[in-house]
């Protein structure tokens, strides 16, 4: 998940908001929503209207997270995989087992808007790094996944030093290592169906890479749902770096 403004839902009529009452801006915004959060198979609670409100109105300050590039695999000048290395540093994370991946990606997305929009410590709202990063696991059988998932963002640059508090307690700041990633990039919809086929590929275009994990992957997201197309990224993390 990442944000959704209303640019981005400009597209939606009426009919496919399936309400031909007149609304007001906050019904308007939280139905427009849940036609976006319906295709992920979660419905979006009215409590969300502020953070939602807050989201849209910063909906450009969004921080891109650091990395340095190790390699880039080209061929006839389409990039297969890079290799990048990401910082050490604080992380707001928040894992959830609902019965999909992409429920359970979607559930902990809204708990992180809120600690976005003012749910902390600091009263206010911090600010948005991309991408937004899932990490899963698979089972032995390399195509199921485990119900935990944990769905994460880099903290801004001013508050990597202090970080400010989670006010819910399912969301928790966590100081992650350095990591060094093989990614991939691919377009449209993150499903358990859409990963898992990712992952699949890039193991074909890798061959065998015992430095890489092949129980645990991660899932970048750089877009917004309601983008056609939009961009993620498949990761594959190294042992060491």
């Amino acid at each position: 998940m990442a944000l959704i403004s209303l640019e981005d839902l400009d597209g939606l009529d009426d009919e496919q908001l399936d309400n031909p009452e007149p609304m007001d801006e906050d019904d308007q915004l939280l139905s427009q929503w849940q036609v976006v959060a319906s295709t992920h198979q979660v419905s979006v609670p009215a409590e969300m209207i502020g953070p939602i409100h807050e989201m849209t109105q910063n909906n450009q300050q969004r921080e891109p997270l650091p990395f340095s590039l190790i390699s880039r695999h080209e061929k006839v000048e389409e990039v297969l995989h890079e290799e990048r290395l990401y910082p050490a540093g604080n992380w707001a994370c928040v894992t959830r087992g609902d019965h999909l991946y992409e429920q359970s990606i979607s559930m902990g997305f809204m708990k992180l808007m809120r600690f976005i929009c003012k749910e902390n410590s600091a009263g206010r709202y911090l600010g948005m790094t991309v991408p937004v990063v899932s990490h899963f696991r698979l089972m032995e059988d390399g195509s199921t996944f485990e119900k935990d998932v944990e769905t994460a963002f880099f903290l801004p640059t001013q508050y990597q030093s202090d970080p400010p508090l989670p006010a819910d307690p399912a969301v928790t700041i966590v100081h992650r290592e350095p990591i060094r990633v093989v990614a991939r990039t691919f377009f449209g919809t993150t499903t358990e169906e859409t990963v898992t086929r990712q992952v699949r590929l890039l193991w074909e275009v890798l061959g065998v890479a015992d430095e890489l994990h092949r129980d645990n992957y991660m899932v970048a997201v750089y877009e917004n749902p309601s983008v056609p197309r939009r961009r993620n990224e498949i990761w594959f993390i190294r042992r060491q770096l």
